[in-house]
């Protein structure tokens, strides 16, 4: 079974967060719209937030130094504003050879 994902843009004030891999399988979601509590301005602050959330993110988000972040498609560093951002994207680090 394909899930379709959601193209529309979000409400004013409402951010997109998408889930891959092993955060998907933890979390039970490959994405979800929500207005962010006042405070979260960088991804390490939204990384912390997740880790508080409860069942199950505070599983998914134990380790935020193991979780890759995309802000519009482009990675994003811990420091990095997510002000304006539409979407964050939440992945593993991707190895290969």
């Amino acid at each position: 079974m394909t899930e379709k994902l959601n193209t529309e843009k979000p409400d004013a004030g409402e951010i997109v967060l998408r889930y891959f891999a092993w955060l998907r399988e933890r979390t039970g979601l490959s994405e979800e719209r929500l207005t962010l509590p006042p405070g979260i301005l960088t991804v390490g602050d939204l990384l912390l937030w997740q880790s508080q959330r409860g069942h199950p993110f505070d599983q998914a988000f134990a380790k935020p130094e193991a979780i890759r972040v995309a802000i519009d498609h482009a990675h994003a560093k811990p420091a990095a504003s997510i002000a304006s951002a539409r979407e964050i994207a939440f992945f593993p680090p991707v190895t290969g050879g």
